[in-house]
């Protein structure tokens, strides 16, 4: 059976890219990003591409889909589909792993299951129009035109998820890139459990803002990005943008986007729930373990059977936070 690619994914903070370095260096792999915001060009602090984790000089790890366009232009899932199938199909011609790595979960499943989009390229006009709405007359709006299969994969929790859907149900025509379900794939990701994961989230929010978050939304705006689009951005461009315009004091800002991004990684975990229940295996890995991580690799590369995972996040219930 063909290999397609490992898969590794997970909530925000949870030490992806540490991982798929690591799996990518040990089993002669190229990694493939899998991250909505990490494909623009000046955007790093803030989107984690974390890049010294992938080596330097001759002993880099090569990684695919990290700054391919400008941050004023625009990026969607047909792109990265596109792209990311691409890079597959030139990394398994070089006789090396694909190795996916991101925490984008829509682009994650698009990718696995396989996908058919309508819609076609985003519609600036109808973008603008809609970007005063607030998210409660965004989704009465996208209720009223669209399909129940596309209301159903629409992440609501993202306004610009429910415009990208709001377009796509008022696109005259479907233009559709049609992808098949990796073939045996294997999925890996890092597991903490939340209470080590809001934990980790401050830190990581602490230590962006240590190694410059503010001065790099700061030289985007001074090379002409508006504040509509580090707004549409989200979470650490949209806060730290609130600041800049002196809506926020600097412990404001943090204090707010900290909480944001907790809820966030809540979003995730439902996506990931999801996924599971659609019949993706996720093999979660104890604190990103890459030795176990590893062992799993090897048996999936040498065609042995694999055990069942040890955790499901749908088999976990939390109460209050």
């Amino acid at each position: 059976m063909h290999h397609t690619a490992l898969v590794i994914t997970g909530p925000t903070a949870t030490g992806k890219t540490k991982l798929a370095v690591h799996l990518a260096r040990q089993f002669n792999g190229e990694i493939i990003s899998a991250d909505s915001r990490q494909v623009y060009r000046g955007m790093d602090i803030g989107t984690g591409k974390d890049l010294s984790e992938y080596g330097d000089g001759a002993n880099r790890i090569p990684c695919h889909l990290l700054d391919v366009v400008e941050p004023q232009e625009d990026f969607h899932l047909k792109r990265f589909l596109e792209l990311a199938l691409a890079a597959m199909d030139g990394i398994r011609s070089r006789g090396r792993l694909p190795v996916i790595a991101g925490g984008t979960p829509l682009y994650v499943n698009a990718l696995l299951h396989g996908y058919s989009l309508p819609g076609g390229e985003p519609n600036q006009q109808l973008r603008e129009e809609l970007q005063g709405l607030s998210r409660e007359e965004l989704i009465k709006r996208l209720q009223a035109i669209a399909s129940p299969e596309l209301l159903q994969r629409t992440d609501l929790t993202q306004d610009k998820r429910i415009i990208r859907a709001i377009e796509i149900a008022s696109s005259p025509q479907a233009d559709s890139i049609i992808t098949k379900p990796l073939d045996n794939p294997l999925v890996i990701a890092p597991y903490f459990p939340r209470k080590t994961v809001r934990q980790r989230i401050e830190i990581r929010l602490d230590e962006r803002l240590q190694e410059g978050l503010v001065q790099e939304v700061q030289s985007l705006r001074d090379h002409g990005l508006s504040w509509e689009k580090l707004d549409w951005f989200g979470l650490e461009y949209r806060y730290v943008a609130k600041y800049l315009k002196q809506e926020l004091t600097f412990d404001q800002m943090r204090t707010e986007l900290l909480a944001k991004i907790r809820h966030f990684c809540k979003s995730q975990d439902i996506w990931f729930r999801k996924m599971e229940r659609e019949g993706i295996v996720i093999h979660w890995i104890p604190e990103g373990n890459p030795s176990e991580a590893a062992s799993l690799v090897a048996r999936w590369l040498a065609h042995e059977p694999l055990p069942d995972p040890s955790i499901r996040l749908a088999d976990i219930s939390y109460s209050g936070k």
